[in-house]
Parts: structure tokens; sequence; C-alpha cells
């Protein structure tokens, strides 16, 4: 998933996206509450995690423009001010949940997970396109009972793809939900990528599942022509 850390506290935020990062999500942070406003805003976010002490921009109003322009959008609170009014002003204003620090880092994973889970996301462990298999949990992959390696960027694009078959994705969609990078229109990194896991999981198959959209990006569905 791609997550958005608004969080003024530089340690603290780089605290969460390391861990974040090992979970194997595409982290992005902002320092003050006018940038994670913009950012949250501009960019396909899966989820935002922002604290409400921000400079420039309070957190309670980025919450309240975010819930203007993306309603669905999940947002998790996280911050010092642990007074029961708080939490019900943020929850009645549009926060999804409300974590009070200091926190466990375990807890506020397992808690983004739910989020997660709840969104309009796919909420099963196993992902199956024809004989594709992807387990989210275990973190195995296999095409027609034979199992597949696959780096951590390679499972990461591949479960972006299931997530989305029958899609047509841009390299600039790519490339904001599985590299946290901001989208360079000369990099080949996708393309590369996608070369990386064809070998994998189309070689060898009578029927291809990775497809090229001329002019567009790429697609993973299950009405593939013959490789």
């Amino acid at each position: 998933m791609r997550i958005l850390v608004v969080e003024d506290d530089l340690a603290l935020a780089s605290y969460i996206q390391k861990g974040l990062v090992a979970e194997h999500h595409a982290v992005d942070t902002a320092a003050d509450g006018e940038q994670g406003r913009s950012m949250a805003i501009g960019i396909d976010y899966d989820l935002v995690v922002l604290d409400l002490n921000l400079p420039k921009v309070d957190g309670l109003s980025v919450l309240r423009g975010l819930r203007q322009r993306k309603a669905s959008l999940p947002v998790m609170i996280l911050t010092a001010r642990s007074k029961v009014e708080d939490r019900v002003q943020c929850l009645d204003s549009g926060a999804d949940d409300y974590l009070a620090k200091p926190f466990s880092f375990l807890e506020l994973s397992a808690r983004a997970r739910a989020l997660l889970r709840r969104s309009h996301l796919p909420s099963e462990s196993v992902l199956k396109v024809r004989d594709l298999n992807l387990d989210r949990i275990e973190r195995r992959v296999e095409r027609g009972g034979r199992p597949i390696e696959l780096t951590t960027k390679e499972f990461a694009l591949l479960e972006y793809m299931m997530r989305n078959a029958g899609r047509r994705l841009t390299r600039a969609m790519i490339i904001e939900h599985v590299w946290n990078l901001t989208f360079d229109s000369t990099t080949n990194v996708v393309d590369v990528y996608i070369n990386y896991l064809r070998r994998k999981v189309d070689d060898g198959f009578p029927i291809a599942l990775i497809h090229t959209v001329r002019g567009v990006g790429y697609q993973l569905s299950a009405e593939g022509g013959m490789a």
C-alpha cells in the first residue's frame, strides 16, 4: 500500500516510515500540515497517518479538508492529545481511527492493516488470477502449483497488479504505489521490473497474464493471450 505520514517530529516520522517500509509499504512523509494536505489531495494514497499539532496548518483542519475532497480515504490520527474530547472531535470530523502517543509500533501497524482491510481495497489474504496465486500473509506466490521466488519489490509490484487485475495501469500509477518516489518520466525502473516479473510469472506457461498496453502502461489480465 502507499501511505502518507504527516508528522513534524522528524525522528518519529523516520521511525514510522522505516517500520512500515519493512512491512513492504511505500511510505512518504510530510513535516507540516500544509505540505501534508497538498500531498494527500494530490497523490493517490491508501492511508494517511496524521498528527494534530502541526506547523502551518493544524491536523484537524487537514482532516476536515480531506473529508471534503476524499471522503473514503482512511485517516488515522496519531497524536499526544489523549483527552476524550479530542478523540470525539476527531472521530466526529471524519477520522477512521485515533492512536495516542506514546504508542507501540506493533499496535500502529495492526491498526493500519485493519483500516486497509476495511477500505475499498481487496481484503482477501490470497489473490488469484487464473492459475496465479499470491498469499499476502505468507508472502508466497505460485502459478499452476509451481512456487515462484520474488524479491520484495517484485512481490509488491505483482500484488499491486493483481489487486487491479483487468485495469490499465500507467507507469506513474505503478511507481507511485510500489516505489515511494515522485514519478520521473525518464526512469525505466517500471519496465525493468515488469520484465523481471514476466520471466518468472509468464515464461513457460501457455497463457501470458502480464500485457503491455501501448501508449498507457501495463495490465495484468485473466483474459491473457497465448505466450
